[in-house]
């Protein structure tokens, strides 16, 4: 077998799999910008919003950041996969950007 994988045939965001007589290209996680292998543990570098933490690029919970990422009034901070957003706290619904209450 020849390993089609050698010559890095893959896109930036993918790696490769050398399989019998061929090759696959792979998505890397979506905590990586480039990987080596499957999984957060085979990230050449962690996406925005993820950090290296045990050897494996886990989320950033910006919620829990000393620093509010949500600033105005009645506004609640939800983490995502990579990211967070905003939302209206219970009771109080968005008008225009503030938060007000229902």
């Amino acid at each position: 077998d020849l390993d089609e994988c050698a010559a890095s045939p893959c896109k930036d965001h993918q790696y490769c799999l050398n399989t019998d007589g061929s090759f696959s290209c792979k998505a890397c996680d979506a905590s990586c910008i480039g990987c080596t292998g499957e999984g957060s543990e085979k990230c050449k570098t962690c996406a925005s919003g993820y950090v290296k933490e045990d050897e494996k690029c886990t989320d950033v919970d910006e919620c829990n950041l000393p620093e509010k990422v949500c600033t105005k009034e009645n506004q609640d901070c939800v983490n995502t996969s990579g990211s967070y957003k905003c939302v209206c706290s219970e009771g109080f619904e968005d008008k225009d950007g503030t938060c007000v209450q229902t």
